[in-house]
């Protein structure tokens, strides 16, 4: 391994011993904090609810350029803590999603990382890996007003190095059937919510993928009923049933996604409430650094299927896209890891970016 891949791997591992499930992030902003006092050039301007914000002194005219990533990771499950290291690899709960990124990120902010034409800043929040409702970004943008003056920001989601722009949204909604309980062995006395359920939820089960073209890249818009719950014994008609459904929509349908869902769900006995609305993220392929970004890294350009953060910036206005080591394929499994190899291209190129090179 190379100087670079040793160091990033090193410190991959050490954010991976540091448990940091959402709602529980303040030992590894801590850590991360500690690391950027000794970063040159960059002020705390947000340290607080989950976030940590480093900007720097800003020049006049400049375009502000944020590189920004969770530190959250979903339960750790069979995933392994403390995390090891086999060769290249590092595995552990967070090494793809995303401590690898966070690695990365600290050590371009310890080393300067930037050019004459670009301020540079770096944004670490928590609570990415939950609903939308409970967002750390979003009160950020509120505390504080010069976030939203990022001309573009790289949030450093697994994307195996890839350049990966817009998001489809995250529409989730409860579905509830109700019908009335009964002996079955005389179903005819009751109404049997599980029979009404399969029916409320055919056109989904029946529902081709959609492909949405946007500037000559394809979403998948996709609907799934992803939990189901009725009944309480085998000899009784049930009176209930509970099920989720989840819709992933294209980012130009942002207006009526909830809309859509209803009518999909448009069974008499189907109660539908929304549980959570992430909104889609826009495509900003018109973005002149966005242009930039790609001759850095040579990098060809694909939809995000996944919602990510770039909703959230998408919210005030900010240009953001997805451009991480980490390879989706690893996220939130047992096996979850990252190599020493991608660590060090997402520098590679995020380096080579903000000095304004090819590579």
């Amino acid at each position: 391994m190379t100087e670079l891949a040793e160091r990033l791997a090193i410190d991959t591992l050490a954010l991976i011993d540091i448990a940091s499930e959402s709602r529980d992030e303040r030992a590894i902003l801590d850590a991360i904090r500690l690391r950027l006092a000794a970063a040159p050039r960059l002020r705390i301007v947000d340290d607080d609810d989950g976030v940590l914000a480093a900007l720097p002194e800003r020049r006049p005219g400049l375009p502000l350029v944020l590189v920004a990533g969770h530190v959250d990771t979903v339960p750790r499950a069979g995933a392994s803590r403390p995390g090891r290291r086999d060769g290249d690899v590092v595995v552990g709960r967070g090494a793809a999603d995303m401590k690898g990124a966070v690695a990365v990120m600290l050590a371009l902010a310890e080393s300067a990382a930037g050019a004459e034409d670009l301020d540079v800043g770096y944004l670490f929040f928590g609570r990415e890996e939950i609903t939308i409702d409970e967002s750390a970004l979003l009160p950020a943008f509120e505390r504080t007003p010069e976030l939203r003056e990022t001309t573009l920001a790289i949030v450093m989601e697994p994307t195996d190095n890839h350049l990966e722009v817009g998001c489809n949204g995250n529409l989730t909604a409860r579905v509830t059937v109700r019908g009335r309980a009964a002996h079955s062995a005389r179903p005819w006395h009751g109404n049997n919510a599980i029979h009404a359920a399969i029916e409320a939820l055919a056109p989904i089960a029946d529902l081709p993928i959609r492909d949405v073209e946007i500037h000559g890249l394809v979403f998948r818009e996709v609907v799934s009923v992803t939990t189901i719950a009725g009944g309480i014994a085998g000899n009784v008609v049930p009176d209930h049933v509970e099920a989720t459904v989840n819709f992933r929509y294209a980012p130009n349908r942002s207006a009526g996604a909830e809309a859509r869902l209803r009518e999909l769900l448009g069974h008499p006995r189907a109660e539908v409430s929304i549980v959570g609305n992430g909104p889609p993220g826009p495509v900003c392929l018109d973005n002149p650094l966005v242009t930039r970004l790609r001759a850095a890294g040579r990098l060809d350009v694909r939809p995000k299927q996944a919602w990510t953060p770039v909703a959230e910036f998408g919210t005030v206005g900010v240009d953001a896209v997805n451009l991480g080591p980490g390879d989706p394929r690893y996220a939130h499994t047992d096996d979850e890891q990252v190599t020493g190899t991608a660590l060090v291209r997402a520098h590679t190129i995020v380096s080579a970016f903000l000095a304004g090179e090819e590579r």
